[in-house]
């Protein structure tokens, strides 16, 4: 069932590399959470995942560029969701949960390194970041719910140039020097996210996932700096509210920050 790897995103679809559970994998595209939605909303059956060698324009969060480089991990998955769209914002967790466990299992740097989550859509190891998440919606056509498309983005083999102060790749940091290829953490990924989004269950068991957020993140009481629409602030991390919403402390008073840029006082962002 495999056919020929196109070598540019531009070739017609027929022309993907397509294997079972529904992969698509592309030599290179523009980007992966594009492809997944636009395959989507064609119809496609979902549960879907589309990964690529490379992006030639990748996407962040906020619409910042994500730099990509060859050797790393670009996928997007593409699912149906029935819980309420208000609770779209809980899927950042969950990818983020996934994608945790799934570098984890992809390399056993569990007691190996200090990897972490930084809210709302970071992986971490020391202070640096190796992975990121975007999660986009749009209606679907003809179906209940939404779509959802959760895209990850993971320094593997190497770190962007342009932010090695402020980024890490796995390979920096291999257990034994054994660097996990992008498809053999891909494979970790999709189990993980399989199995955190039935933990989700539709947003009804989103308590779970908060409190596995927390239990990978860094602790209650650490000092951060947050980016919001009032300005730069320093605050510290007090854990999440029931909705996925940041806790923090501003001048000993609490507040809830359900937008914004979090960074760790350790390291300039």
């Amino acid at each position: 069932n495999r056919r020929r790897q196109p070598e540019h995103a531009s070739e017609p679809l027929t022309e993907m590399t397509i294997a079972t559970p529904r992969m698509v994998h592309l030599t290179e595209t523009t980007s992966t959470n594009a492809d997944a939605l636009r395959l989507a909303l064609a119809g496609e059956a979902l549960p879907l995942w589309v990964s690529a060698d490379r992006q030639t324009a990748g996407r962040g969060r906020a619409g910042r560029t994500w730099i990509s480089e060859p050797g790393n991990l670009h996928a997007s998955l593409a699912v149906l969701i029935e819980a309420p769209l208000q609770q779209a914002g809980e899927l950042s967790l969950v990818a983020g949960v996934a994608l945790f466990d799934a570098i984890g299992a992809a390399t056993s740097l569990g007691s190996h390194a200090p990897m972490r989550l930084k809210w709302p859509n970071d992986v971490l190891i020391a202070a640096a970041k190796v992975g990121g998440i975007l999660v986009e919606t749009a209606t679907a056509r003809g179906k209940s719910g939404y779509i959802a498309v959760l895209g990850f983005g993971v320094n593997v083999a190497k770190r962007p140039g342009t932010l090695a102060a402020k980024a890490m790749a796995l390979a920096d940091i291999s257990v034994n020097s054994i660097t996990p290829s992008p498809s053999s953490l891909l494979e970790a990924l999709v189990e993980q996210c399989s199995l955190w989004l039935a933990q989700w269950d539709a947003g009804r068991n989103f308590a779970t996932i908060r409190n596995a957020w927390m239990e990978r993140a860094g602790p209650i009481g650490e000092t951060v700096t947050v980016n919001t629409t009032a300005g730069r602030r320093s605050a510290t991390y007090q854990g999440l509210a029931s909705n996925g919403a940041l806790l923090v402390d501003i001048d000993g008073r609490q507040e809830t920050i359900g937008y914004g840029d979090v960074s760790l006082v350790t390291r300039a962002d």
